[in-house]
C-alpha cells in the first residue's frame, strides 16, 4: 500500500516537475536577457533527463492540449547557445524515437520541419560544421521526414538540399555522420525534382562509391545507401545517368557477390536493396536493354531458383521475378491482326467511337505491334514540381459518381411519339383479350392452339429474312458417312441405318408423363451405344435445299484414322435424357468427333483416384426435362452464325446435370504464380527447349490439324465457341489465343473450345495469353469448367470445375495502343491452368463458365411451350425483332389464365402489374442465362406458389438480348462491335435492334400508364463473389458525394430496397452487403439507369451473379454451379411474390396452405471477407471483395414484418424451402 502511494506521489511529482520546467523555459523565451544565460541550458538539461528516464514525460509532451512541443520548438528557434540546441535536439529525438509515427506527426504539425531546416542552414555556415549538431539534426530530420509530405519542397526552398550531400562527400570515412545524412537524402529523393537536382550534383556516383566492392563491414551504412540509391534511380534522368556509366553491370556483380557470400542469409536486406536499385533502373527502356545485355535475366533466374528452398528469402524471389517480367522482351501476339477472324459488314457505320476507328484504319496498318516502348526514353524529365496536396488519410473519392441532382431526378421521357409506339401493341394482346372463345370454367384440360392471326415480328430493314426449315417427321434415320479404311471389323459390321424408338407424338402432356416416357427407355439408348460405336463423327445431311442464311448449309467431313472399338458400359444410365427417335433427323449439322477408343471399364474407373477428393454426396435430379437432344438439333439448323458453323458441341447436345458433389473454392497453392512466371522466363533463357508449333489456326484457311499422336487436337467451330489459335510450347504445354469480338479488336475473356487426343496421367498446361482484365477470380479460387464426353457416355453428362496451379497474371505480350483505347504500354494477361485427364483419347470441352447457347434457349422455350397446361398458364412466345444476322430475339409473356371469361376475372387479368425481365446482353455472362432458366422454369411450374405468382403479375421476359453475340462466341459485344448495355440512351434501330425494341416495349407501357412494378436485367460479375443487385437512388448517390446539403431535404421512397432485402433473407447466394444503389456517370446509358431515369421505374435493377462462388451464407466457400444459379432465378420469383404480399396483403384470398410458408429463412451474413492468397503485388494488387460504395443505410432499411406472409414454397410444393433441395421440379 505504501509502495503504491509512493509510486503515485512520485508520478505526480514528475508531472509537476515537467510542467514547472516548461513554464520556466517559456519565461526564458520571453526574456531575451535570460535567453543567453545558462538558465536555458540548465532547464533543457533537466527536461532531457526526465524525457530519457520517464515515458510518462514523453507522453505529456505530445498529449492533446499540451503546449510542451511549442515551447521546446520556440526555444530552439530563438536560442543561439550550442549546448541548449543540442539538449533540445536530444529531447525531440527521445520523444519521436518511441511511440510510432504519431509523435513525429505532432512535431510536423507544430512547424518542426521548417525550424530544423533553418537551423541546418545556419549551422552549415560554421567552418568547420559542428559534427555533433549535424548528426543530431540529420537524425531528427530522418525520423520526422517521412511524416511530412512537403519536406522535399521545404528543403529545396530553404536551400539545404546540397548541405547533406556535401557532408557525405567530405566525410566518407566518418560513418557516424554519413549514416543520418544518407537517411535524409533518401527522404529528399522521394520528390522527383529533388532527385534530379541531387543527381546533377553527383549523388548517384557518390552512392556507388559507398556500396562499392563486396564487403561485410559497415553493412548498416550500405543498407541505407542502397535504399537512397533506389529512391534516386526512380528518376529517369538519374536512371539514364546510371546506365551510361555502366552501373547496371556493377549492380548485378554486387548482387551475385552477396548471394554467394551470404550463405547464412543474414544480409537479406542488403540483397533486397540491390534488387530494388535494379528494379528502379529498369523502369526505362535503356535500363532494360542494359539488363538484358548484362545477362541479367539468367543471373536473376539462377539466383532466385537457388533461393526457392528458403521461405525467408521469398522477398528476393518475388522482386527478382518482378524485374525479370518487366525486362522480358515485349512480344507481339502471333497474329496477323488483332481484329476478329470473322467479319460482318455493318449496315450503318457509326460516326464515332471504337467501331468507327476500326473501319477507318488504313488496310496496311499493323494493329498488333506496340509502338509505345520505342519512345519512352525520348520524354524529357519534367522539372515541374507536381505536388500531391491531398492528405493520405482522406477518404476515397470516386469521380464517377453523378453529382448533378438534376440529372439524377427521374424524368419520364418517351422519346418517341404515341403513334410510333403503337407498333408494340401487338406484343400486348393480354390487354385486349376477352377469352370469349375459351371455355375457362371447365376444368377439363384442352389443347392450346396458338392464334395464327397474331402479328409477326418486327423486321429490321437491314436484317435478312429467316428461312425456316421444317423437318419431315416421317423420315427418321441415321445417315452414315463413309467409313475409314482403318476401322475395325466390328465397326464394318454396323448397320447402315439404325432405327431408333420413336417418342410419343403428343408433346402437350404433363412433365410426369414426359418423365415416365423417359424412364421407360432402355439404358443403352441414353446416348445410343450402337450409334457411338459406329461413328467417329455424326453427319446430319439435309437433302432438301441449302439455306444460304442459316450458316449451317455445309458439312465439313473429317476422318478419324484411329481405330474405334466397341463402346460398352456395365453401369446402367441413371439419368436418361429424352434423346429418342428424332435424334438424327435430317438436318445440315453435325456433332463433334468422338476421338476415343471406348468407354473405360468400370474396373478402371474404380481404380482411378478422384481428383476432387472426398465429396459430400448430394441428391441430384435427372436431366432437365426441358432438354431434348432431338429438338436441340432442330433448333441449331435455323441458327445463323457468321462463321457458318456446321458442328454441334457435345455438351450442348447431351445437356448438363449438376454433379452430385460440392465443388469448393480452390485453395491457391503458395508460390504458384511465381512458378508459372519462372517457367515463362525459361522460354527466353532456354529457347532450344521451346517447340513453338502452331496446332490450330483460324486465320489460316488451309491449316490442317496435326496427326502426331502426342499432340492435342483443338476445335471451336461450333456455336458460342471461341478459340483462334493454339501454339504448342513444350510437349505438354500450349498457348491459346482467343478471338476478338466481331467488329472489335479486344474483349478477350470468354472461351469455349474442344480438346482431344490426350493421354492419362499427364498434366497438360493451358495458357490463354490474350486476356485483358487486370484481375480475375481465377486468382481467388475459381476454376475453369470441363465436360468429358467419356463421362457423358457413362450417363454423367455434366460440366465440372477442374484445374490446378491456376493463376491470372500480366504476361510479356504487348497490347497496341489501337487495342487499348489509345493507352500505351499495356500488356495482355494470362489465364493458366493445368489439367490431368481421366480418360485416354477422350473428347473434352473447356469453358470460362457453364455454356448456354442461343439454340439451347430456343429449345428450352419450345419445350416449356409444349409442356405447359394452357388451361392454367397464359404463355406466349413472340419474336420481338430480328438481329443483325437475322436471328430471332424471343419475347416471352407468362401469367395465369383468368378463372373464367366473366368480366371481373378478365378485368383482374388485364390489370395485373407487369414485371419486365431481361438477360444476356453480354454474351460471356452465361450465368445470367442459367438464372433466367430458373426463373422461367419456376414461372411455368405447377406449384401453388407459382400459380399465385402468375395470378399476381404479368411477366414480360426477353431472355437473350444479344443472340448474335452469344452465337458467335463474343464476350461483350454484338455484331456492331459495341457493348449493347451502353446503348440504352440512344439505341440505333439498325445497329442495336434488340435494345431499340426492348426500350420501345417499356416506352409503350409508360405511354399507356402501365409502368412495370419491377425491371431487372440479369448479369454476371467476373470480379466479385455472391449474387447482388445494383439499383438507383438519388439520396444514396448524394450521400457518397460532398454535396450533402442538397440531399438533406430530399424525400425519396425507400421501396427500391425492399426486393434486395427480401432476397437477402430468402436466397442463400444473395448478399445485401454487396448491393449498391449509387448512380455513376459511366453507367448512365445502361438499362438499369435509363429504365429508372427515362421510363420512370423506381425498382430498376441489375442483378449480378458471380462467376466464381460465395463467401457468405449457406454456400460459403463453394463455387457456384447451375443448381445454385437456377435456384437464384426461382428465389427471385419468390421474392416478387413476397413483395406483392407486402405491398397489398389483403388483395387476394389465399388458400390456407400458402400461409405457412416460412419453413426456414436462410440468414446470410453479408460480411464480405477477402481470401488471403499469394499474389505478387505490382501486377495483381490485393483483390478487394468489398463493394465500391456503402450499400447500407440503416435508417432507410425496410424491415420485413414478422406477421407478413409470403408465398415461398413448402417442401410439398417445390422444395425451395428445403436447404438441401435446390432444384426446381416442374410438377
Amino acid at each position: 500500500m505504501n509502495k503504491a502511494k509512493a509510486s503515485s506521489e512520485k508520478s505526480v511529482s514528475a508531472s509537476s516537475r515537467t510542467i514547472s520546467l516548461l513554464s520556466q523555459l517559456e519565461k526564458i523565451n520571453l526574456d531575451p536577457v535570460l535567453g543567453e544565460s545558462d538558465s536555458a541550458r540548465h532547464v533543457t538539461s533537466k527536461i532531457l533527463h526526465l524525457v530519457q528516464s520517464q515515458e510518462k514525460t514523453r507522453k505529456e509532451m505530445t498529449s492533446k492540449g499540451s503546449t510542451g512541443i511549442e515551447i521546446i520548438l520556440s526555444t530552439l528557434e530563438n536560442t543561439r547557445d550550442p549546448q541548449t540546441i543540442v539538449n533540445i535536439l536530444n529531447i525531440l529525438i527521445e520523444i519521436v524515437s518511441i511511440g510510432g509515427g504519431r509523435r513525429a506527426s505532432v512535431l510536423v504539425t507544430k512547424g518542426g520541419t521548417q525550424i530544423l531546416l533553418q537551423l541546418l542552414l545556419s549551422a552549415s555556415k560554421d567552418s568547420p560544421p559542428n559534427e555533433e549538431l549535424m548528426v543530431l539534426l540529420h537524425t531528427l530530420l530522418a525520423k520526422i521526414g517521412p511524416k511530412d509530405r512537403k519536406i522535399g519542397v521545404k528543403a529545396r526552398i530553404n536551400g539545404v538540399l546540397n548541405i547533406s550531400l556535401n557532408l557525405v562527400k567530405h566525410n566518407l570515412q566518418n560513418h557516424r555522420l554519413v549514416l543520418p545524412c544518407l537517411q535524409v537524402l533518401r527522404v529528399y529523393s522521394t520528390n522527383s525534382v529533388n532527385a534530379v537536382s541531387l543527381g546533377k550534383n553527383g549523388v548517384v556516383e557518390l552512392m556507388f562509391k559507398i556500396i562499392g566492392p563486396f564487403s561485410k563491414r559497415n553493412t548498416s551504412l550500405m543498407k541505407v545507401a542502397l535504399d537512397t540509391l533506389a529512391a534516386l534511380l526512380k528518376s529517369k534522368t538519374n536512371a539514364r545517368r546510371a546506365v551510361d556509366r555502366g552501373y547496371v553491370q556493377a549492380l548485378l556483380t554486387i548482387y551475385v557477390d552477396w548471394h554467394r557470400h551470404d550463405s547464412r542469409h543474414r544480409y537479406m536486406l542488403i540483397r533486397k536493396g540491390v534488387l530494388q536499385c535494379i528494379k528502379s533502373i529498369t523502369n526505362i527502356k535503356l535500363g532494360r536493354k542494359a539488363f538484358i545485355d548484362a545477362n541479367g535475366m539468367k543471373i536473376l533466374y539462377n539466383t532466385s531458383q537457388e533461393c526457392l528452398a528458403v521461405r525467408t528469402l521469398d522477398p528476393l524471389v518475388n522482386t527478382s521475378s518482378l524485374i525479370m517480367r518487366k525486362c522480358f522482351p515485349k512480344n507481339r501476339l502471333p497474329l496477323p491482326t488483332i481484329k476478329s477472324t470473322f467479319h460482318f459488314q455493318l449496315p450503318v457505320i457509326p460516326a464515332s467511337g471504337p467501331v468507327a476507328q476500326l473501319y477507318n484504319l488504313p488496310p496496311d496498318v499493323d494493329d498488333v505491334v506496340d509502338e509505345s516502348d520505342d519512345n519512352d526514353d525520348a520524354e524529357t524529365e519534367s522539372e515541374i514540381e507536381t505536388e500531391i496536396d491531398d492528405d493520405k488519410d482522406q477518404h476515397f473519392k470516386n469521380d464517377d459518381i453523378e453529382t448533378d441532382i438534376n440529372k439524377l431526378k427521374p424524368r419520364q421521357e418517351l422519346g418517341r411519339s404515341i403513334e410510333e409506339l403503337k407498333m408494340y401493341e401487338q406484343f400486348f394482346p393480354e390487354l385486349s383479350e376477352n377469352f370469349q372463345e375459351w371455355d375457362l370454367v371447365s376444368k377439363e384440360p384442352k389443347p392450346f392452339v396458338p392464334d395464327a392471326n397474331l402479328s409477326g415480328p418486327i423486321v429490321v430493314p437491314t436484317a435478312s429474312e429467316e428461312h425456316s426449315a421444317v423437318a419431315n417427321p416421317s423420315t427418321k434415320g441415321v445417315a452414315l458417312k463413309e467409313c475409314s479404311p482403318l476401322l475395325t471389323e466390328e465397326c464394318n459390321r454396323r448397320p447402315v441405318f439404325l432405327e431408333l424408338p420413336k417418342k410419343d407424338g403428343a408433346k402437350g402432356g404433363s412433365l410426369h408423363q414426359q418423365n415416365d416416357q423417359r424412364n421407360m427407355l432402355p439404358s443403352s439408348q441414353c446416348l445410343s451405344q450402337e450409334i457411338v460405336k459406329g461413328l467417329d463423327r455424326i453427319s446430319l445431311q439435309n437433302s432438301a435445299k441449302n439455306d444460304q442464311h442459316s450458316g449451317t448449309g455445309c458439312v465439313i467431313e473429317k476422318e478419324n484414322k484411329a481405330g474405334i472399338t466397341t463402346l460398352a458400359s456395365s453401369k446402367p444410365c441413371e439419368h436418361v435424357s429424352p434423346c429418342g427417335g428424332s435424334l438424327l433427323e435430317g438436318s445440315s449439322v453435325q456433332l463433334g468427333k468422338l476421338c476415343c477408343t471406348g468407354v473405360d471399364s468400370e474396373e478402371e474407373d474404380d481404380s482411378r483416384s478422384s481428383s476432387s477428393g472426398e465429396h459430400a454426396t448430394l441428391q441430384v435430379s435427372e436431366v432437365s426435362p426441358v432438354h431434348d437432344c432431338d429438338l436441340y438439333l432442330e433448333m441449331v439448323k435455323n441458327t445463323k452464325s457468321i462463321p457458318e458453323y456446321s458442328e454441334v458441341a457435345y455438351p450442348d447436345y447431351f445437356g448438363h446435370i449438376p454433379p452430385p458433389f460440392k465443388e469448393p473454392i480452390l485453395e491457391r497453392r503458395y508460390g504458384v504464380q511465381r512458378t508459372k512466371i519462372c517457367q515463362d522466363i525459361e522460354r527466353l533463357i532456354h529457347q532450344n527447349d521451346i517447340i513453338d508449333k502452331v496446332v490450330y489456326d483460324l486465320d489460316n484457311s488451309s491449316f490442317s490439324v496435326p496427326e502426331e499422336a502426342d499432340v492435342l487436337k483443338f476445335n471451336s467451330k461450333f456455336e458460342s465457341g471461341n478459340l483462334r489459335k493454339v501454339i504448342q510450347i513444350r510437349k505438354n504445354e500450349y498457348d491459346l489465343i482467343l478471338n476478338s469480338d466481331i467488329n472489335s479488336n479486344h474483349y478477350h475473356q470468354w472461351f469455349y473450345f474442344e480438346v482431344s487426343g490426350m493421354k492419362t496421367g499427364i498434366g497438360y498446361r493451358f495458357n490463354i495469353i490474350n486476356c485483358e482484365k487486370s484481375n480475375s477470380q481465377f486468382n481467388y479460387g475459381m476454376q475453369p469448367l470441363m465436360y468429358s464426353v467419356q463421362e457423358a457416355l457413362r450417363c454423367r453428362p455434366c460440366w465440372t470445375r477442374v484445374g490446378t496451379d491456376i493463376c491470372y497474371y500480366k504476361n510479356h505480350f504487348s497490347r497496341s495502343s489501337i487495342a487499348a483505347g489509345g493507352q500505351k504500354g499495356k500488356s495482355y494477361y494470362t489465364i493458366t491452368f493445368t489439367v490431368t485427364f481421366q480418360h485416354k483419347e477422350d473428347v473434352c470441352y473447356f469453358a470460362y463458365h457453364y455454356p448456354y447457347t442461343y439454340s439451347t434457349l430456343k429449345m428450352h422455350l419450345r419445350k416449356l411451350e409444349s409442356m405447359h397446361n394452357p388451361q392454367q398458364i397464359y404463355f406466349r412466345h413472340d419474336v420481338l425483332c430480328k438481329t443483325l444476322a437475322g436471328n430471332s430475339c424471343p419475347l416471352v409473356t407468362i401469367t395465369a389464365m383468368p378463372e373464367s371469361n366473366y368480366y371481373e376475372h378478365i378485368y383482374q387479368f388485364r390489370n395485373r402489374p407487369y414485371i419486365f425481365l431481361s438477360a444476356r446482353v453480354h454474351p460471356g455472362e452465361t450465368n445470367a442465362s442459367w438464372v433466367m432458366k430458373g426463373t422461367l422454369e419456376y414461372l411455368m411450374s405447377n406449384s401453388p406458389n407459382a400459380q399465385s405468382l402468375r395470378e399476381s403479375y404479368i411477366f414480360k421476359i426477353i431472355p437473350m438480348l444479344n443472340p448474335d453475340g452469344v452465337i458467335n462466341g463474343n464476350h461483350r459485344c454484338s455484331l456492331s462491335g459495341e457493348d449493347l448495355n451502353r446503348q440504352w440512351q440512344n439505341p440505333n434501330p439498325d445497329l442495336h435492334p434488340t435494345i431499340y425494341h426492348a426500350k420501345g416495349l417499356l416506352q409503350y407501357l409508360a405511354s399507356i400508364k402501365r409502368l412495370p412494378l419491377v425491371y431487372c436485367d440479369y448479369h454476371g460479375h467476373s470480379r466479385k463473389k455472391n449474387v447482388f443487385m445494383y439499383g438507383c437512388s438519388i439520396k444514396e448517390t448524394m450521400w457518397h458525394t460532398s454535396v450533402n446539403a442538397a440531399s438533406c431535404d430530399l424525400m425519396e421512397d425507400p421501396a427500391y430496397r425492399a426486393l434486395p432485402k427480401i432476397l437477402s433473407h430468402t436466397a442463400p447466394a444473395f448478399c445485401m452487403g454487396s448491393c449498391s444503389f449509387v448512380v455513376e456517370k459511366s453507367k448512365e446509358s445502361t438499362a438499369r439507369v435509363v429504365v429508372w431515369r427515362e421510363i420512370g421505374v423506381q425498382r430498376s435493377y441489375t442483378m449480378e451473379s458471380t462467376l466464381c462462388g460465395c463467401d457468405q451464407g449457406k454456400y460459403k466457400g463453394l463455387q457456384i454451379g447451375t443448381r445454385e444459379l437456377e435456384e437464384m432465378g426461382a428465389k427471385f420469383c419468390v421474392g416478387l411474390l413476397r413483395l406483392k404480399r407486402m405491398s397489398s396483403p389483403l388483395e387476394y384470398n389465399l388458400p390456407s396452405n400458402l400461409l405457412d410458408i416460412e419453413n426456414e429463412l436462410i440468414e446470410s451474413s453479408c460480411k464480405v471477407t477477402s481470401p488471403t492468397t499469394y499474389v505478387l503485388d505490382e501486377d495483381e494488387p490485393r483483390f478487394l471483395e468489398e463493394v465500391d460504395y456503402s450499400a447500407e443505410s440503416n435508417d432507410e432499411d425496410i424491415e420485413l414484418a414478422d406477421n407478413v406472409g409470403d408465398y415461398e414454397a413448402t417442401n410439398q410444393d417445390d422444395g425451395l424451402s428445403d436447404p438441401d433441395s435446390t432444384r426446381i421440379h416442374l410438377s
